[in-house]
């Protein structure tokens, strides 16, 4: 629009009733949220940038599309824009977009984040796994000082497959199976006295020293005192690997033993396990394969570590070619 036009549609706008300016708000919403995402991209991409394909850092400008900068590699001669090679790249409807991260930081199911937001049930999931692709990845270098680890398990849910590995049960029903077996999903969750925590879905079944191995130890501090159960597989792992560790034997009624270096307890990681237990019954059952991506959203609202919707979207972008 011209600047005449504008000048003269501002002044419109003093004569406009109230429904008619909510109407107009309601109508300039997606473009603002278009133009706040766009931004965002702009100020978070890496200034490095290099093509997603050869790596090389020369490139020039080749026009738009779907409402970003396009760039052409000087060497290869690919075509990218700032989301190339990100999870979110070939999503659509990026004026809806901050809309929709404000659902998922109130944990919205995905059929009333889709209403709210104003998509199809289908693009609401689809989004949903494509925003949490880079938060369940965003945790904590070092867990340090004392550390407590426990696993909890779910019923393993194969929701969604087009094929069973198991005969078909009723959703929300019971494993075929007493006490801990294959039928369960084990989730590992170890957390510092400082609040940080790492998580992993290490398999069906009891837990392992291998797996404590693979999905502790790179995380684990050596000069830290792991605290756990009595499960015999954590003291098998601290011996392997030279790591201190002290036990509290629930099932005889301990709870808290003092030592040297502070409480020693498992409550903090048993109340992790609980809120996120808590928080997950909200969106009516959810498939296992899907299980970190709902183990790093949980973590992202844990203690009001994210409350934006920028912020949100920062971590789901990731670093941009870099």
């Amino acid at each position: 629009m011209k600047a005449p036009g504008f000048a003269t549609l501002l002044a419109q706008l003093q004569v406009l009733n109230q429904p008619q300016r909510q109407q107009l708000l309601d109508a300039l919403h997606p473009a603002a949220g278009l133009d706040r995402v766009v931004t965002l991209i702009d100020q978070i991409r890496s200034r490095a940038r290099r093509c997603p394909d050869c790596g090389c850092v020369r490139c020039h400008r080749h026009g738009q599309a779907n409402d970003l900068q396009r760039f052409r590699c000087c060497q290869c001669g690919r075509t990218f824009n700032d989301l190339t090679g990100t999870p979110l790249a070939r999503l659509r409807h990026k004026g809806k977009w901050l809309d929709y991260l404000h659902a998922l930081l109130d944990s919205r199911a995905v059929r009333s984040a889709a209403e709210r937001v104003g998509v199809h049930r289908n693009t609401a999931f689809r989004w949903r796994h494509r925003f949490l692709d880079r938060v369940k990845h965003d945790r904590p270098e070092r867990l340090t000082g004392i550390v407590e680890a426990d696993e909890m398990f779910l019923l393993e849910s194969q929701k969604g497959s087009r094929k069973l590995d198991r005969k078909p049960r009723k959703r929300g029903g019971r494993a075929g199976l007493r006490g801990i077996s294959r039928h369960l999903d084990c989730i590992l969750v170890a957390r510092d006295r400082s609040g940080q925590t790492i998580d992993a879905v290490v398999g069906r079944g009891a837990l392992r020293a291998a797996q404590l191995t693979q999905h502790l130890l790179p995380k684990l501090d050596p000069q830290a005192l792991l605290v756990s159960d009595a499960n015999a597989a954590y003291p098998a792992f601290a011996r392997t690997h030279g790591i201190a560790h002290q036990a509290v034997n629930l099932s005889s009624g301990e709870r808290v033993r003092a030592s040297a270096a502070g409480a020693i307890h498992v409550q903090n990681v048993n109340a992790y396990h609980r809120r996120f237990k808590q928080w997950l019954a909200r969106l009516h059952g959810v498939a296992s394969r899907y299980l970190p991506n709902y183990l790093g959203w949980q973590w992202a609202l844990d203690g009001g570590r994210v409350t934006s919707v920028e912020q949100l979207l920062r971590i789901a972008f990731g670093v941009i070619n870099s």
